[in-house]
């Protein structure tokens, strides 16, 4: 299997006091293309459940109208509805990631310090010219696949290989990691059935691995990890979406603590699960990393756990 991974740039080496000094809250979006939050309910998917046991969890949040990819992940992470990222269907025709950009980019461009990380098998989300993709090269280090080429199920199961990699030998502060495999298997099969809540339970199998990698991190009693786990749209009984129906619109989100100097998860105050809708990610990634959100980002989404 061919693995095309770009390094927008080399990890700095770092003095002792420069470690000291970066910041303990780090972030691992994971982001599992296509699933719908009823189906999941019913799907064995242990990890996933054990995570939300320990964090905050809904099944009630909305995406994007349209209920397609490319809006809804534009929008999951840039913090912006379509009216101002411009992206309104899988052409990414309209974008405008200078203005709107992802919130690694965004990191990056307030703190250049932070290291930044993304993996992922849709190529859209990496590799558009003219404006930039969402995950551009201004993102430390990038692991990019085409689950075209390679198969959705084996080319996630390289970026999660990938993804484990990086936290077993680097210092990430930011992460994001995409799976793409539910969504193409409903596709493929046209349905919501025994396929895909397989394509489901492997993405869980999938979670586990990265929470493993996580937790194996030497210096983890000195890292507050905020893992946040969702998806871009829902879909209808025949795998299609689209339109604006619950079962298209409605996503889950879910945020958890790994971690911690006193095993304490950065969920343990957040107020209950209210309304939510996929904007709100990127904010609270961001103020987990420290950041105040500043009004003139114009972001839309508003930090779950309250002010940022």
């Amino acid at each position: 299997m061919r693995t095309t991974l770009i390094c927008a740039t080399a990890l700095a080496l770092a003095t002792p006091l420069e470690i000291a000094a970066q910041p303990t809250s780090r972030v691992l979006l994971i982001g599992i293309d296509g699933v719908r939050p009823d189906v999941l309910a019913e799907v064995p998917t242990p990890n996933i459940d054990a995570l939300a046991a320990s964090g905050w969890y809904t099944d009630e949040a909305r995406t994007t109208t349209p209920s397609v990819s490319g809006p809804s992940w534009s929008s999951m992470l840039t913090g912006v509805w379509p009216e101002k990222h411009g992206v309104t269907d899988n052409s990414f025709s309209g974008r405008d990631y200078d203005t709107w950009p992802g919130f690694l980019t965004r990191a990056e461009r307030e703190r250049p310090e932070l290291s930044t990380f993304a993996a992922l098998d849709w190529l859209p989300l990496a590799e558009l010219p003219e404006g930039g993709p969402v995950v551009p090269a201004a993102v430390d280090e990038r692991a990019v696949l085409d689950g075209y080429e390679h198969g959705w199920a084996e080319a996630d199961g390289e970026v999660t290989a990938h993804a484990v990699r990086h936290l077993g030998e680097a210092d990430p502060d930011a992460m994001f990691v995409y799976l793409g495999n539910p969504d193409e298997t409903s596709h493929r099969h046209g349905s919501i059935g025994s396929e895909y809540r397989d394509a489901i339970a492997l993405a869980d199998r999938h979670v586990g691995m990265l929470i493993d990698a996580v937790r194996a991190r030497p210096g983890l009693a000195n890292e507050d990890w905020l893992v946040l786990v969702s998806t871009d749209h829902g879909r209808r009984e025949d795998g299609g979406h689209g339109g604006d129906s619950p079962e298209e619109m409605t996503i889950f989100i879910l945020a958890s603590g790994v971690g911690g100097s006193e095993g304490r998860s950065p969920t343990a105050d957040w107020p209950p699960p209210g309304p939510a809708n996929i904007v709100d990610i990127a904010a609270t990634a961001l103020a987990h990393l420290g950041f105040e959100i500043n009004q003139a980002w114009g972001l839309d989404g508003r930090p779950l756990g309250g002010p940022g």
